[in-house]
């Protein structure tokens, strides 16, 4: 197999074993980067470089003795991220020349390890987006077919471990943006428990959805991500105290006495059948595995979609309010007032989706609307978190489709945002409770990727992994690669 195409654990044991060294990783993950990515456009910013002086410290550290999971594994990070002194972009015009002066609290864990920067990931634009259309620099293609899209918000990293541009990345999820670019691009993306990961140095999108996760080959290498970035911040208000368990020891091939539900909502009107038949055939793996396995009913998730579109474009409403002309960011420098000046930078600065994001978040939060919209979509969102509380007290995870259909072709819904919001049905439900979702690749239809969906209660990220791991064990759609 190429060097390229190694799993985490894979490229850490030849290090381990001084049978490969980081660089040698990096220049055959560099070179692949140049001979792919001008048909797929997953990155941003290429730090080539940067990626080869880390190489060679990883090496360094290897030499002395001193290695960690990921000393030497070359990965992207999603450009909605900070990373000291290169570019943080957010794939929008309004951040195009924004160079930060500290990373993410996420980032500076990884660096601690020794890990080795390729480069900043492509997205929607502010995380907002389902298929890394909405970038203000260039699509990004799925590598599966070129003429189809990778999923958002975080397309490019998706598009990047599955065409062997990145070992694993980084990526945020406010409403699906890991899991849904991992379905369908066939790759195993994890959203953590709300408050597992500091959220410190991610930009904000919606600051009571947004998470930071793994995009990875398999679901151990999200698990050995995940342990290196999990874990209290004194920066983050929202970052949860409690101590992180040791992910790897939860991988195990045996699912007995595992209670797994099959959510009737998940299925049925406006899901490809393909998509329907490929879980339903994994969850007889699971449970062949030993698993229990019973359907049950979520009802309030047909309400997921219209709550997540009234929470989301207000917290967005909010926090991109800072973007004024003034403080920091584009702005622009033409003739007019000073409310001229700043309707010409916000209207230059941000896309479409986002400038139409923001317009429904205000009219939420505005006078006379408050009560009749925000407020009832949070408590609806209660709602639904306590019916996902309640699921969990019968079963210790939950099985759905990550996306009702596989990847749809370039510019297919862009002129139809609901269609476009649609796509993400299976995963915002997930958001609003605040509980953990792995997505992982089941099956194939018309050679492309499709994807489940595996959630646990808050802080069940082991439930996860023992289930993913168990179903990787079994099966081996996680090992096939896009024919580039």
């Amino acid at each position: 197999m190429d060097l390229y195409n190694l799993t985490i654990h894979e490229a850490h044991d030849l290090l381990r074993q001084r049978r490969a060294s980081s660089t040698e990783l990096t220049q055959a993950v560099l070179a692949r980067i140049r001979q792919v990515e001008p048909r797929l456009q997953a990155f941003v910013t290429v730090t080539e470089e940067q990626a080869l002086q880390d190489a060679r410290a990883a090496d360094e550290r290897i030499a002395r003795g001193d290695i960690a999971p990921l000393t030497g594994i070359p990965m992207q990070i999603k450009d909605v991220l900070n990373t000291k002194g290169i570019r943080t972009t957010c794939s929008s015009k309004m951040l195009e020349n924004y160079v930060p002066i500290y990373d993410a609290t996420v980032v500076a864990r990884l660096k601690a390890q020794g890990a080795v920067l390729l480069g900043k990931g492509n997205m929607d634009e502010f995380a907002m987006g389902s298929s890394t259309e909405n970038s203000a620099f260039h699509p990004t293609r799925n590598p599966w077919d070129t003429g189809r899209v990778p999923g958002g918000s975080s397309g490019g990293s998706a598009a990047a471990v599955a065409a062997g541009e990145a070992f694993y990345a980084l990526g945020s999820d406010t409403g699906g943006s890991i899991r849904q670019p991992a379905a369908l691009c066939g790759v195993s993306g994890i959203k953590p428990t709300y408050g597992r990961v500091s959220r410190s140095g991610l930009v904000a999108f919606a600051s009571s959805l947004d998470q930071v996760g793994p995009i990875a080959r398999d679901a151990e290498d999200c698990a050995i991500v995940l342990q290196a970035i999990a874990g209290h911040d004194p920066r983050d208000s929202t970052s949860l105290p409690n101590p992180v368990p040791d992910y790897r020891a939860a991988l195990k091939p045996d699912l007995t006495g595992v209670r797994v539900g099959v959510p009737n909502e998940y299925f049925g009107e406006g899901f490809d059948p393909e998509v329907e038949r490929a879980v339903r055939e994994a969850v007889a793996v699971l449970q062949r595995l030993g698993a229990t396995v019973e359907p049950c009913s979520l009802p309030l998730t047909r309400y997921g979609l219209p709550v997540y579109y009234i929470i989301a474009p207000s917290e967005c409403s909010a926090n991109l309010a800072r973007y004024d002309g003034v403080k920091y960011g584009f702005s622009y420098d033409g003739p007019g007032t000073m409310w001229e000046a700043m309707e010409h930078t916000r209207r230059l600065g941000f896309g479409p989706e986002v400038r139409r994001r923001i317009m429904l978040g205000t009219y939420a939060l505005s006078a006379g609307y408050y009560d009749a919209y925000y407020r009832k979509a949070m408590q609806v969102r209660t709602l639904i978190s306590r019916e996902f509380e309640q699921a969990f007290q019968r079963f210790d995870i939950l099985v759905t489709p990550t996306t009702p259909t596989v990847a749809f072709k370039l510019g297919e819904k862009t002129a139809d945002p609901v269609a476009m919001y649609k796509s993400d049905i299976c995963t915002i439900p997930v958001n609003i409770a605040g509980i953990p979702c792995i997505s992982i690749p089941c099956g194939f239809a018309t050679g492309l990727p499709i994807g489940m969906q595996v959630m646990a209660k808050p802080l069940g990220e082991e439930a996860i992994f023992h289930a993913a791991y168990a179903y990787q064990r079994a099966t081996d759609w996680h090992t096939r690669r896009p024919p580039l």
